[in-house]
């Protein structure tokens, strides 16, 4: 497989860039995880942000299911792309302040990225299939709609 390095285009929903960002830039000011907090920042840097009912439902955001390719091991792998805390390897919710969700987040099916893992290996995937699913937990309102219908009775 022949890999040109160019980096593919990146997509993120308007809605979901402001939290991004935040979340990459309080990453690299702590020492959680800088690194991949670095590369969250970069990817948003070179993003285009469009509106979420713009985005293309074969683009990684958060909260789809993110069918991969390891194209060094040929391994496929499913993962859910959350935001941090979120995240359970026992049930494949990867938080996007990983190498490998700062990596998926806004490619499209197809598309593929050469990253560095978390123990500085380089890596290469792409992505087969995107399964759009219900935005996060976290981006839901802190009292929901069960407030609202609370206050209609």
């Amino acid at each position: 497989m022949t890999y040109r390095h160019a980096l593919p285009p990146v997509v993120i929903p308007a809605e979901d860039y402001g939290r991004l960002a935040f979340i990459a830039t309080a990453s690299m000011m702590g020492r959680r995880q800088p690194p991949a907090g670095a590369v969250l920042a970069d990817e948003l840097v070179r993003a285009s942000v469009v509106p979420a009912a713009d985005v293309p439902p074969s683009v990684v955001t958060m909260g789809s299911t993110v069918e991969f390719r390891d194209d060094v091991n040929g391994r496929a792998s499913r993962v859910t792309l959350v935001y941090p805390g979120e995240e359970d390897t026992d049930i494949e919710l990867v938080s996007v302040l990983t190498p490998i969700g700062a990596a998926l987040i806004g490619l499209s099916e197809g598309e593929s990225i050469r990253w560095r893992s978390a123990l500085g290996d380089r890596r290469d995937l792409t992505v087969l299939r995107v399964e759009q699913g219900p935005k996060p937990d976290s981006e839901k309102g802190s009292r929901g709609d069960e407030t609202e219908e609370r206050r209609l009775e």
